[in-house]
């Protein structure tokens, strides 16, 4: 299967975090990566990928750029675990069958996912504001539940970022 991870657009300052909107120039981010995403995806993607956003408003602005529907996970608002993150996409896709999972939420937590996945170590993968790392996972035989493993076949794929397109 392959867990893309999007970082969200750059987002205009603000007190309340969940709040804060993407700026005009995230907005060109966003449009600007849902193209390349959706150029790389398979042609079955709009029915087959599932897409997990965190409830902050940058992220839900970022994850509408691609125009297809996704279900908000609150529990990958900032400040998730690594660990929060796999484990809301277990419980709403069975992460041994083939497919895509798409992931817009926040660093660290997305780069630590993203090196704990790739090394079975903690550790960071930096992902620019509105960049994605894309990995591809053999997950047929991989115990999930309660710690994060490293995949005996996991590699990364892609690292895109909207200033390379």
């Amino acid at each position: 299967m392959d867990l893309i991870l999007w970082r969200h657009a750059e987002a205009e300052d603000g007190l309340d975090d969940l709040k804060r909107a993407l700026t005009a120039k995230g907005q060109r981010q966003a449009a600007q990566m849902a193209q390349w995403i959706k150029k790389h995806l398979p042609a079955t993607a709009p029915a087959t990928l599932r897409i997990l956003v965190s409830p902050a408003v940058r992220t839900q602005q970022t994850a509408q750029a691609l125009g297809w529907s996704f279900d908000t996970v609150n529990a990958f608002a900032p400040g998730a675990t690594p660990e929060a993150l796999l484990e809301g996409a277990i419980e709403r896709i069975p992460l041994q069958v083939a497919g895509q999972v798409l992931i817009v939420g926040h660093q660290p937590t997305l780069g630590a996912l993203a090196a704990h996945l790739l090394t079975g170590q903690p550790g960071n993968l930096s992902a620019r504001k509105g960049g994605v790392l894309w990995l591809r996972l053999n997950a047929q035989s991989t115990p999930f539940r309660g710690v994060i493993t490293s995949f005996p076949s996991a590699c990364l794929l892609a690292a895109m970022t909207p200033s390379l397109l």
